[in-house]
């Protein structure tokens, strides 16, 4: 099953790389995501963009906690960024959501990368014995180190 998750996100991807390879890095958030969104909805995949998500604490819910950018065929979040790089909040951040919206897999693209594939994070929530995300171009020794997490 993890692996159809795995094989799911890639058409997400794609459609990532065709919007950063004609945008390039340095826009806003926002145009990555509206960008992105269109550019999947033409590759016949349904999004849905800036989508609620509540939280209850202590028998009190708060109907709009927070909102996912995008959540492509209602299972895959994807979280935009531009920021120089992706550190562990943005990945803490993308678990919550997941956990929050009972959602598996995810991905953090960091647009402001100056190569996408260096700015993309893939995680499942609840891999083997927790969350562990695991990066697409990363050196072995990140990877090495994600895996220690």
């Amino acid at each position: 099953m993890e692996k159809k998750l795995w094989e799911r996100t890639q058409p997400v991807i794609d459609a990532a790389m065709r919007v950063h390879s004609v945008l390039g890095p340095g826009l806003l958030e926002s145009t990555y995501e509206t960008c992105l969104a269109h550019e999947l909805r033409k590759r016949g995949l349904p999004v849905r963009v800036q989508v609620p998500v509540p939280l209850v604490y202590d028998g009190i819910e708060l109907e709009v906690a927070y909102r996912l950018d995008l959540l492509v065929d209602d299972e895959i979040i994807v979280e935009v960024k531009g920021v120089t790089q992706l550190r562990p909040v943005h990945e803490a951040q993308l678990l919550t959501y997941l956990r929050l919206s009972n959602r598996r897999v995810g991905l953090l693209l960091n647009f402001h990368s100056l190569r996408l594939r260096d700015g993309i994070k893939r995680m499942v929530n609840g891999w083997e014995h927790g969350a562990r995300p695991l990066t697409i171009g990363a050196s072995s020794a990140d990877a090495t180190s994600a895996a220690r997490r």
